[in-house]
This record gives C-alpha cells, structure tokens and sequence, in this order.
C-alpha cells in the first residue's frame, strides 16, 4: 500500500508494533508444531484451532474445561529477565486441573498480554508452554498476543490459559463413593508452584535480597532461578496411575486456598479429613519463607502447598495398591491422612509441619 500521508501517525507510533508480531508468530511456530497428537494438527494462522475428538479414540466423551494464570510469579520473571519457565506454569496449573476430574488434556490456548512486544521474549514464553503441553500431552492449538500500551507498563506483562480435556464418562472423578477412612495420600510439589507469590513478593522485599543472590534455600542456584521452579506437571503419571487401579477414588490439586479450601471441593456434604502435619516433606524453601517472614503455621497451610502439591484420596481397602501405582509412575507418594466424618470444621489437623 502507498496511501500513507506525510505527517499521518500510524499503529507503530501508538505503541503497537505489528511487525513485532508477525515475527513473534515465525518464532512460535516450531514450538506449535512439536506439540501435535491425534486430534489437532497444532497447525498456526487461522482464526480458530480445530480438534477431532474421534480421532482422539474416546468411545463416550465428556468434555472438561479449565483456565487460570501465573498469577505474581510473572513478576519475577519480568525483574529478572527470565522467561523460560513460566509457560510451563501456565500450562501446569490448567492441566493438573483436567486431571483431577480423570480428564486427559486435549488442547491448551494462550493469551499473553504485554505493554510492548518484544518478539524474543514472548517467543520464550511460549516455547514454555510448548513444553508444559508436550509433558501433559495436549496439543497447543492457538492462542492470542497483545500488545497494549497504556494499559501495561513497558516491560510488564500477564498470560492467562485455557485447557480443555475430556474423560470417559464412567472414568469421571471424584467418586461418589468417597467415604470416611479413606486414606490421603500425598504427592511432592517441586516447589511453589504459582500461589502465594504476593507473599513471596513482600519477603524477598524484607530480606533485601536480589533476585540474583543465591538463594538460601536452594544452593548453586540464583533465588530468581529457585523461585522460577515451574509447577510440576502431574498429568500423565496420574493417568497412568488410574488406569492401573481402581483404587484412587478423588484427586486434589493444591494451589491457592492450599489445603483448607481444596481438598473439600473433592469430598462429599459431611465428610472432611485428618491432616497429618508430621507426614508432610516440607521443602527448605517453604522453611525460609515461614522463617523470613514469620508465617504462622496456619498461614502457611492455607496459602502454599508447603510440599504437596497433589493429594489423592484412595479407598481404605485399596490404599497400597493406590500407593503402589503411585510409587510405580515416579510420584513418590506419602500417606498424610485419612477422610473423616466432619460436621463443622472439614480440615482438622494433628502434630506440626517442619518448619
């Protein structure tokens, strides 16, 4: 076109750079491709992102949806320029949703919105969520970018995500057999996760400590780094594990609320369940942030996963076969408690995290 005007403003000086764009989506577009399975090409361009649920191979689907952010993890990562890892958080914290209803992720969307797009960098990011989908199994199938000066200050940026996965519907989860004595198992988180950064935030602010200091729960690794730890991706293992037995019969992803407010939401009116603190490996960084910032106890629980970033309620006649199934796929679990009869208080406690 050769309509310009002299003196006409265009979108560039506005702050959008659409140049910028097309080269982010040339960048992207391996990390796409290396995430297709049957059912979506992972094919980019095109105005919406198409899955064939038939050649999936499911006989009697239902399907099951999920989206969520990184929340004020991303702050880290803009302040320390690392932004390799938090893509794999994005796809983590919507696919460990899927899975706790026994859905298995089908195809995963983004949206990253940033104040002004630096191709390289959103290209990072996305290629972290190429490999959060590639280890949980779905397909990225689009997504959306957006470059909004004025809303977002330079250099800032936030992603949200959307997963959509589908389960038999005799497979569904949780049971509605769930009963008291079923025991909790346990599964380790490989870290924070992405909740509790706020608070995270504020007490790296007290210590004085920069994002580039070593980290002193964590050594030989920066705190940037050791705090970037992506979320643990529980999605196939766990599939593996529930085709293997018939045991577990609910799952609980622990993420904001922590323990108090998640794992109810799996449990039927009338049932809660016994915690049993002393059984929980707690990891060093969760200990220096309870130090550092003098969290209480309770505090802690019902903000952090404080190293359990899973917990699987498995019928009390088939507790070590869950376990061992667990055990089988690399999961590690541990037995942190059992489902109780609960009139009021439905998460009670006993003995003391090692803080």
């Amino acid at each position: 076109m050769t309509d310009k005007k002299p003196g006409g403003m265009t979108y560039a000086q506005a702050g959008v750079d659409i140049d910028a764009g097309a080269r982010m989506v040339e960048l992207i577009k391996p990390h796409l491709s290396a995430t297709r399975r049957p059912g979506a090409d992972a094919e980019i361009g095109g105005f919406g992102g198409l899955f064939d649920l038939k050649a999936a191979g499911f006989r009697d689907p239902v399907l099951v949806a999920a989206n969520d952010g990184v929340g004020t993890k991303v702050k880290i990562a803009i302040e320390s320029g690392i932004h390799d890892t938090v893509g794999v958080d994005l796809v983590a914290m919507c696919v460990n949703d899927l899975v706790v209803q026994g859905a298995e992720p089908l195809f995963f969307l983004d949206y990253y919105a940033t104040g002004r797009l630096d191709p390289e960098e959103g290209a990072a990011i996305v290629k972290g969520v190429a490999a959060g989908c590639i280890e949980s199994g779905c397909a990225l199938i689009g997504g959306e970018t957006a470059e909004m000066p004025g809303l977002y200050a330079r250099g800032d940026y936030d992603l949200a995500g959307f997963a959509v996965g589908a389960a038999e519907r005799d497979r569904l989860l949780p049971r509605a057999d769930v009963a008291a004595g079923d025991v909790l198992i346990g599964l380790p988180s490989s870290g924070v996760h992405s909740n509790g950064f706020s608070l995270v935030r504020r007490i790296v602010d007290r210590t004085g400590l920069n994002w580039d200091a070593p980290a002193p729960f964590a050594p030989g690794r920066t705190l940037a780094r050791a705090l970037l730890t992506p979320t643990r991706l529980y999605v196939k293992p766990l599939l593996a594990a529930l085709k293997a037995t018939d045991a577990i019969a609910a799952l609980a992803h622990i993420t904001g609320g922590g323990f108090p407010e998640n794992i109810p939401r799996v449990l039927p009116k009338g049932l809660g369940v016994a915690l049993d603190l002393a059984a929980i490996p707690v990891l060093p960084v969760f200990a220096w942030l309870a130090r550092e910032g003098g969290v209480a106890e309770s505090e802690m629980l019902r903000t952090f996963n404080c190293g359990i970033g899973m917990v699987v309620v498995a019928r009390r006649a088939g507790a070590e076969e869950a376990r061992a199934a667990l055990a089988a796929q690399g999961l590690e679990p541990v037995v942190i408690g059992e489902v109780v009869a609960a009139g009021g208080e439905r998460v009670t406690t006993r003995g003391k995290l090692a803080l």
